[in-house]
């Protein structure tokens, strides 16, 4: 066993230890070279015997140590103390994990936030993580109490910094400011001859031009690129030719489903398609009101190309066929008679999700976002229909954390949840508006579940300051499951539909549930009783105000 008196560095045989920058410069003589003939080397000895039955040891003669010396420990025992050195890494984070669970860190968690992020100039290459740096960490440290008159003392704060406070409407001017493009691309006026709002827009286009080329809707769901490789093909026949001039018949929705998620609007959905006089979007849920126009596919995700108006137009194109034949089938027989086909749209987010607007519109308002969805739905529409579909607000949460939750499900990480966003919820309304809370994107992503979506009233008594109160129609789950015949008969009525054959009924009102809880999420059993008190506490005075603004006591959910 050879080793170089240079370095310590251990030699295999024939080795010629080339990597010693001592041993081998660039002029170096393996014949001159003192090191390489053996010179100044001494065998090492021990009790006055020379070891030559083993190696010699190669010690330099001056005896001096090089910081070299340091790549003499063997390989085991540098693989051990690394090893030591991940084991203690563990602990440590194993230590502060725990401690964060039980309360038991010195340091502050950092998970209860305080300020708002009031920063426009957030970009679309931004993450969540990125956003959270806007807010401020407040000194409270967050502990996932289980007792519930610990909880309770939380929702007396939120309960006492309630507010229901009119927002102010934007004008039409400021609307227009905004989304010039939109406002460019739908009129103000529509075919008179047609209940569902629709116009003609003159195409440009060949027949070589794919008209469904940069639709975004096409381009990032593999799902839907059948049914634009449909319309592609009919596209030509459904043009309208005037003048030496190619028009399109465009069409928005004439209804809107627009609330809540986990509520029934997929059942709701479902039974009305199959209304002889009812046509629906070619997706059921396009979200564009509330995310795709922002360029939002899902939020943690970041940003991506904003949808323009012309893609939320082409989902409609497979209904405005229709209602074209109507109307040029009439222009040769009957001219006096009216298209009652109409359109719904049914995406679920409408109503609450204002996620976006922090990244798009200036904070002039203190945290309260100075645009919603509704003011540019009624800027265009102001005759629109909407509905909405609630149930228990509780009932409702714990069915969204089933639904939504990933891993790792049961009624007590249930509860810590709830416990943590209450808290989060609580240290945003000691400094903010319940609307600015609200709306709020950080905050609401923050919370491990969405408590704010069974806030119904803020988000209906901000709706009906833009639309009348007899433009919207205001539902219950709980009376849909148990007599759906009259629910249905409800919404056709609201939406002026016609009547309906005993066996068109039949098939609308006895068919099965659609999106109902899965099998695996049923096995798991309901939230604790601790739980739904606790919530049953914090939704209180918000089903007190939404059950005073719509007259029904139904809507307490005493029962449930």
């Amino acid at each position: 066993m050879r080793y170089c008196i240079n370095c310590c560095i251990h030699l295999l045989p024939n080795d010629l230890h080339r990597q010693c920058f001592r041993c081998r410069g660039p002029d170096h003589n393996n014949q001159k070279c003192p090191v390489c003939r053996g010179e100044n080397k001494i065998p090492l000895y021990t009790d006055s015997k020379q070891m030559k039955w083993l190696a010699v040891l190669e010690v330099r003669t001056d005896h001096c140590e090089s910081w070299n010396g340091f790549f003499c420990l063997r390989k085991g025992k540098l693989c051990s103390l690394m090893f030591g050195l991940i084991i203690m890494t563990l602990v440590m984070v194993s230590y502060i994990l725990t401690g964060a669970k039980h309360g038991l860190l010195l340091i502050p968690s950092p998970f209860h936030y305080g300020a708002f992020a009031s920063n426009p100039s957030l970009m679309d290459n931004e993450s969540l993580s990125d956003m959270k740096d806007y807010y401020q960490p407040s000194k409270m440290n967050i502990s996932y109490v289980k007792d519930y008159p610990s909880i309770k003392l939380i929702i007396d704060t939120i309960t006492s910094k309630i507010e229901f406070i009119t927002r102010q409407r934007p004008d039409l001017e400021e609307l227009r400011k905004q989304e010039p493009h939109m406002f460019s691309v739908i009129p103000n006026k529509f075919l008179p001859n047609s209940k569902n709002p629709c116009w003609y827009e003159e195409y440009r286009g060949n027949t070589t031009t794919d008209p469904y080329a940069t639709n975004s809707y096409a381009l990032y769901s593999k799902r839907f690129r059948i049914i634009f490789d449909y319309l592609r093909k009919v596209f030509w026949n459904h043009l309208y030719h005037y003048k030496d001039k190619h028009y399109r018949l465009r069409c928005l929705p004439h209804f809107y489903i627009i609330g809540q998620p986990k509520c029934g609007t997929t059942d709701l959905y479902d039974r009305l398609r199959l209304h002889p006089d009812v046509r629906f979007s070619a997706i059921k849920e396009p979200h564009w009101w509330t995310r795709k126009r922002f360029g939002i596919i899902r939020l943690r995700d970041g940003f991506h190309d904003r949808y323009p108006v012309e893609d939320y137009l082409d989902l409609f194109d497979l209904a405005a066929h229709q209602i074209q034949g109507v109307l040029q089938g009439d222009a040769g027989k009957e001219r006096g008679q009216r298209n009652n086909i109409i359109i719904g749209e049914a995406s679920a987010s409408t109503m609450w999700d204002n996620n976006a607007w922090i990244f798009f519109y200036d904070n002039s308002t203190e945290g309260e976002p100075p645009f919603l969805i509704q003011d540019f739905i009624h800027a265009f529409q102001p005759n629109a229909k909407l509905i909405v579909m609630l149930r228990d607000p509780v009932e409702r949460l714990y069915s969204d954390y089933l639904y939504f939750a990933s891993a790792n499900k049961s009624a007590e990480d249930f509860h810590e949840k709830v416990a943590e966003s209450l808290q989060l919820f609580e240290g945003c309304v000691l400094d903010f508006s319940l609307r600015a809370c609200v709306y709020n994107n950080t905050l609401n992503n923050a919370m491990p579940v969405r408590l704010q979506v069974g806030l119904y009233v803020v988000y209906l008594l901000d709706w009906l300051t833009v639309f009348n109160k007899d433009q919207i129609l205001v539902l219950r789950l709980e009376d849909h499951a148990s007599n759906m015949r009259y629910t249905m008969h409800m919404v056709f009525q609201f939406l002026d539909l016609g009547p309906l054959s005993e066996k068109q009924e039949a098939l609308i009102t006895k068919s099965p549930a659609s999106n109902t809880r899965r099998p695996e999420d049923r096995s798991l059993g309901p939230m604790l009783p601790t739980t739904k008190a606790i919530l049953r506490d914090f939704y209180r005075p918000f089903n007190t105000k939404l059950a005073q603004v719509l007259f029904d006591d139904a809507f307490l959910w005493k029962r449930t």
